[in-house]
């Protein structure tokens, strides 16, 4: 800490660390659930979530080889977090990308890793796997900030 101040207020996104940058992640699972795009380019979220996230834990069940589990994973990185826009707007990653603060609620302030489910931020007990749908329009929420 430089100041006194937590690595996310005096670094930037791509002087991070790695390991700075995965503590970053709230366990939220929101980036997880399928997203649909309708015609007109407007964006919908599902509650179905891929089918290697544990919807309990709200962590991927394989991180290391996700993407060559499931190809169409968004590894995020310091160059690609601005150009996604349908990053939910809790998310760390888009928060410090766009200059604001981390939530209170967030497991590297409250210091507790159970904090975002507590908050009701997380996907727990809302989502259910991609392999038990069907239809994903039928799935469409509005839960997702």
């Amino acid at each position: 800490m430089a100041q006194g101040k937590p690595f996310w207020e005096t670094l930037t996104l791509t002087e991070m660390s790695q390991k700075q940058w995965e503590s970053l992640c709230d366990g939220c699972g929101k980036c997880c659930l399928n997203k649909l795009i309708n015609d007109d380019g407007e964006l919908f979220f599902t509650d179905a979530a891929c089918w290697l996230l544990d919807l309990d834990g709200c962590r991927c069940k394989d991180y290391t080889n996700r993407k060559a589990k499931v190809p169409d994973c968004v590894v995020l990185s310091p160059g690609n977090i601005s150009s996604l826009a349908w990053m939910p707007a809790t998310c760390a990653y888009r928060l410090l990308s766009e200059g604001k603060a981390l939530p209170d609620w967030h497991p590297l302030i409250s210091g507790d890793p159970e904090s975002v489910h507590k908050a009701g931020i997380s996907i727990r007990g809302r989502a259910v796997s991609e392999s038990d749908v069907l239809d994903l329009d039928d799935r469409i929420v509005d839960w997702i900030e």
